[in-house]
């Protein structure tokens, strides 16, 4: 069993740059792919920004050019790093792991806990 614990959310204000944390139970990190989803209130979730163990990355519209994903295997963490934030990105963010970008980007085998990022002044 994978245990997914995400950490760094709060509240923000507009054009902020919260940092998120994954940190996962065991070295799977380097041998998964992790996503950061989010849920917005009324909306469906949304896969963000992915990262492979190869280092590869993906990025949704939303994230595109705003968001960063990286990873340090050494600590078992995956971080997605935000910039720019507005209030639209006020949402549950999650990360999730699963064998590659392609499985990840159809959902998470093994799912977090969620960390709530409320943008606003």
């Amino acid at each position: 069993q994978v245990q997914l614990v995400e950490s760094g959310g709060g509240l923000v204000q507009p054009g902020g740059s919260p940092r998120l944390s994954c940190t996962a139970s065991g070295s799977i990190v380097n041998i998964y792919a992790v996503g950061w989803y989010r849920r917005a209130p009324g909306k469906l979730r949304e896969l963000v920004a992915a990262i492979n163990n190869e280092g590869t990355t993906n990025y949704n519209d939303s994230g595109k050019g705003r968001f960063t994903i990286s990873r340090d295997n050494t600590k078992n963490t995956v971080y997605l790093q935000m910039n720019s934030l507005e209030p639209e990105d006020t949402a549950v963010y999650y990360c999730a792991v699963n064998r590659n970008l392609w499985s990840i980007r159809r959902g998470g085998e093994f799912w977090g806990q969620g960390t709530q990022v409320t943008v606003s002044s």
